[in-house]
């Protein structure tokens, strides 16, 4: 019997506009309403996720990279994903809603009672994907700070977050109509709380959380100080690397090591990021493959631009056939976008930037493990070898959230999937948590 897996959604263009570049912007779709994405997430429910990321960025650029972020309309327009996630809850059940929040654009005691109120809101399917990005400071009145540094920055508002949640202790809430009594203060902590990054007061205004526990905790760092966030905090882990056995049965010991070194074992979900082309045959596939083999410059300027927005870095600018020096990116360049980059070779040293293109611009079939292109079927081979093979916890698809992009991923695979019994038919009880760590 295949191992079950986990799946869920990052909604990789965050709350911005769905669709386009692509042809289906036609459709008519409006980004900016909740229509489209309340479409979405129910057919994701449907399709049997545990969960949505909604990816975010609260800075459009800096002056000199604000054209590259926006003329594709990836790095921004950005409107805020805490917004939109009440509409998505209200409009599903069972399939977790988990919002990107800066650490520096929310006070703890702020973030702590509003994602309380969304938590009992949706019977505890909400979370928080914590993002440590420097690069917006000044947006917030702040200075920038180093890479570690903003972990540490993470660590503190994450606990004081737990802190608050949990500062309601056991015989706190009553709730007896008889006696008239609705609490008793004698059970509640009034926390006082101050850090090196943070300074606030509780108690927190919010009842505690009953059965499901608290927002689940998604982080997507990938350097050493990231895995120790997530090892620390994170119930699930988003990681960007390489899927082959080797480096996913690597990258998941690393996490698992972490998380027991903090008494954690077995409390994390290291879910990869996966975008596979689904075809319909293998003639398909093979000529998709063929075509990709000599990218036109075009082709690969667009490609340079899809990364220097992630990058806040103008490729496009640089000599293609020139090595690229790592001195081009600032310090608070994610480490895990940079390593998306370089792909599969070792450093940048000696290889000129239009390889390290092309590498991206070419597809590959997935039965010979050279890229993601593949009948259903062939995909979920993939999908169950990892789970059987490296132990894998499962992936996080990436793409816009638009219905045509969902049914190219989802149409033909959530079936097959779900006659191999690798892909869930029914959710758990108990909100987000139970539907990650029930099975």
């Amino acid at each position: 019997m295949p191992r079950p897996q986990h799946f869920g959604w990052f909604l990789s263009r965050g709350f911005g506009p769905q669709g386009w570049g692509s042809p289906a912007w036609d459709w008519g779709y409006e980004w900016q309403r909740p229509a489209l994405y309340q479409q979405s997430v129910r057919e994701l429910e449907q399709a049997g996720l545990d969960l949505v990321i909604i990816e975010d960025a609260i800075s459009a650029g800096l002056p000199d990279t604000l054209d590259l972020r926006v003329r594709g309309a990836y790095g921004g327009p950005k409107h805020d994903p805490v917004a939109l996630t009440p509409y998505l809850l209200s409009t599903t059940e069972h399939i977790g809603i988990v919002p990107t929040v800066n650490v520096a654009s929310y006070l703890p005691y702020v973030a702590a009672r509003q994602f309380a109120s969304l938590h009992h809101l949706s019977d505890h399917r909400v979370g928080i994907n914590v993002v440590t990005d420097v690069g917006s400071a000044r947006h917030l009145g702040l200075h920038p700070i180093a890479h570690d540094a903003a972990y540490d920055r993470a660590d503190e508002w994450t606990s004081g977050l737990r802190e608050l949640w949990r500062s309601w202790g056991e015989g706190a809430l009553v709730a007896d109509a008889s006696t008239g009594r609705f609490a008793d203060a004698a059970h509640i902590n009034t926390v006082q709380h101050r850090g090196e990054y943070f300074a606030f007061d509780g108690p927190l205004n919010a009842i505690p959380f009953a059965g499901g526990g608290d927002p689940i905790i998604v982080s997507p760092g990938g350097s050493p100080r990231g895995i120790e966030f997530a090892a620390t905090h994170s119930d699930v882990q988003l990681a960007l690397a390489s899927l082959d056995i080797n480096t996913v049965r690597s990258y998941r010991e690393k996490v698992g090591a972490a998380a027991a070194r903090q008494g954690r074992e077995g409390r994390i979900r290291t879910l990869f990021v996966f975008k596979p082309q689904v075809v319909s045959s293998v003639e398909e596939a093979e000529r998709i493959v063929t075509a990709s083999l000599h990218p036109s410059e075009a082709e690969l300027r667009q490609i340079a631009l899809g990364h220097s927005s992630d990058l806040e870095t103008d490729l496009t600018r640089l000599d293609l056939d020139s090595p690229l020096d790592p001195a081009n990116f600032g310090e608070h360049v994610s480490r895990g976008s940079i390593s998306w980059l370089r792909g599969g070779f070792e450093s940048f040293d000696d290889v000129p930037l239009r390889e390290i293109l092309t590498q991206h611009a070419r597809k590959g079939r997935i039965t010979d493990r050279r890229g993601y292109v593949g009948t259903a079927e062939e995909i979920a081979d993939f999908i169950e070898e990892l789970g059987d093979d490296a132990g894998n916890d499962g992936f996080i698809f990436s793409g816009d959230f638009h219905p045509t992009t969902i049914h190219r991923y989802l149409d033909e695979l959530v079936p097959v999937l779900r006659r191999r019994g690798i892909l869930r038919r029914e959710y758990a009880t108990g909100g987000a948590r139970a539907n990650l760590f029930d099975f």
